[in-house]
């Protein structure tokens, strides 16, 4: 399967595949940075290849602070992929976005700690983050919700933490007091990881549960339950959107101009 166009990724969940991709394919790619969550699934989209990888492992094996997100880009990086779209499930701080929104973040507070967030473990090295997600991918994600008539919200700021527990009262009172909009888990270091591997990357956000739900009884279950019911929405907008993205109107892939790598990229 060959294409002049670069393949478009897709960091989500495992079961984002079977509609979304015809003649999917499973490919194995060993990274200097150990496996993957589990096996890459290539196929096409309209002809257009799509390369996706399961966050958390096809059966969910792997927890938010146990991905190994180095792998994971680095693989994609490996097959071809310059482009990222990384669908997550959040919390939302604000009631106004309740379940079922979806939200292009445009900034992002790291509040994780003791993961492997650079690929730079040696060197001096400084990479640009002020903007975190990519503007030319925001677009094409713009535009194909609008195709296909798809409200979202764009702008906001995501707070990653660890989890697995939620957030106590005084924390999420501190969070909304920032301004700061979702609770996700897996944002970070996803994201400046890619930037570090000159990707474009984009979240695309679907809030599951607000706030002050995480701590009602089967709020989890709940939560996967809202996102189950709002995946063909989803599907559609990942898939019209990966059918025109295109790699220009950004600086993502100039991220390691004049710098020095310690490996070698492809």
């Amino acid at each position: 399967m060959t294409t002049a166009t670069p393949p478009v990724g897709i960091i989500g969940d495992g079961f984002l595949a079977a509609p979304l991709l015809d003649d999917p394919e499973h490919i194995l790619v060993e990274t200097p940075f150990g496996d993957p969550s589990d096996s890459l699934v290539r196929g096409t989209v309209a002809g257009r290849q799509v390369v996706l990888v399961s966050r958390h492992g096809d059966d969910g094996r792997h927890p938010a602070h146990r991905v190994n997100y180095r792998a994971n880009l680095w693989a994609l990086r490996h097959v071809g992929v310059r482009q990222v779209l990384a669908p997550c499930q959040v919390t939302s701080l604000c009631a106004e976005s309740g379940p079922g929104t979806v939200v292009l973040p445009d900034q992002v507070v790291d509040r994780t700690s003791g993961r492997h967030g650079t690929f730079f473990d040696i060197g001096q090295v400084r990479i640009g983050f002020a903007q975190p997600y990519c503007p030319s991918l925001r677009e094409t994600v713009r535009k194909a919700a609008a195709t296909i008539d798809l409200s979202i919200v764009d702008g906001g700021t995501s707070v990653v933490v660890d989890g697995p527990r939620s957030p106590s009262r005084a924390e999420a009172r501190w969070y909304a007091a920032q301004d700061w909009s979702l609770v996700d888990l897996t944002g970070q270091p996803e994201a400046a990881l890619a930037r570090e591997l000159a990707m474009c990357y984009l979240p695309v956000a679907v809030v599951t549960d607000l706030i002050a739900e995480w701590d009602e009884p089967g709020g989890q279950r709940g939560a996967a339950q809202t996102f189950t019911a709002h995946l063909a929405r989803l599907r559609s907008l990942l898939s019209t959107a990966a059918l025109t993205a295109e790699r220009d109107g950004c600086r993502c892939g100039a991220a390691l101009q004049g710098i020095r790598l310690p490996f070698t990229l492809l």
